[in-house]
């Protein structure tokens, strides 16, 4: 059986709903730490260079668009990744490849510069590797296999989520056209959390505080809380998207489409990590779609 071909789109994104653009393939990409910057006391933005990123395909208003990472081994410092022999992938190293999904925050083709923000915490591989990084540390980032383009004929949008989420909320923010407006919610640790985004487009930005962020009754989070608190545009001229915990998106999405009403083409929610769960495949999130 002849596979079908996948999805792709060209062009700006006009038609109303999310357009995917496959690659004909993923690329691994062999680079190093170009700089270190902390944005926030918990916030690092890494910037990677390296000659394999020749050609990275990168599109505008495509925020969800992620690569997957290849860290060292935290014990051995081996990094272990797979390489393309043509036919198949095969691993270049001995042991576990250790990876993780993360957003794509900006790229600058002129230098070469693939830039990646990280939450710094004690525990996880990466978080850890991103607290010790310096210039000329070494990774393998895979990808991406598609460019998710969100359309950009609404005017306006709603961005929600948590750090996780912040590097795709920046780039609406950065990247919605000129003529729309932006209400972005975005829950961080504390207020020394909060970053300075900006745009062209029009801006309401919320910011919540866990530390002292209410949560209302019969709500999982304060983030669901703060959307249903939003008075909303006219339904057919808003686009929606969120990403962050996914039990936490869950009821957020359930509101936004079967209380508010929004039409699923409209909507895009996506469960980029899982309580207790290390390496959580986002691909096969249980938040449902209809």
């Amino acid at each position: 059986m002849t596979p079908r071909p996948l999805p792709t789109f060209t062009g700006p994104n006009h038609t109303g709903r999310l357009q995917l653009d496959f690659q004909p393939r993923i690329i691994r990409r062999d680079l190093r730490v170009a700089a270190v910057h902390d944005i926030t006391p918990r916030y690092r933005r890494i910037h990677l260079t390296g000659e394999d990123l020749a050609g990275f395909p990168f599109a505008r208003l495509a925020p969800s668009d992620h690569v997957k990472v290849f860290f060292p081994h935290p014990d051995t410092g081996l990094l272990v990744a797979y390489r393309d022999m043509g036919e198949t992938w095969e691993l270049d190293g001995e042991g576990e490849p250790i990876h993780r999904d993360y957003t794509v925050r900006a790229w600058d083709p002129v230098a070469q510069i693939l830039t990646l923000d990280f939450v710094l915490h004690e525990h996880g591989v990466a978080g850890v590797w991103a607290q010790g990084a310096r210039v000329g540390d070494r990774l393998v980032v895979n990808g991406p296999s598609a460019n998710q383009l969100l359309p950009e004929n609404y005017p306006h949008y709603l961005a929600v989520g948590d750090e996780t989420a912040l590097p795709a909320i920046a780039r609406i923010i950065e990247e919605a056209p000129a003529e729309s407006h932006v209400t972005a919610v975005i829950e961080v640790a504390t207020a020394r959390e909060e970053q300075e985004l900006s745009g062209s487009a029009g801006l309401d930005l919320i910011w919540l505080h866990r530390d002292t962020a209410i949560t209302g009754a019969g709500h999982l989070s304060p983030l669901e809380t703060a959307v249903r608190q939003i008075r909303l545009p006219r339904l057919d001229s808003l686009c929606v998207f969120a990403a962050g915990e996914t039990g936490i998106m869950k009821p957020i999405r359930r509101y936004l489409r079967h209380e508010v009403g929004i039409p699923r083409r409209q909507v895009e929610v996506d469960g980029y990590w899982k309580r207790g769960v290390a390496d959580f495949d986002h691909h096969e999130t249980d938040i449902p779609e209809d």
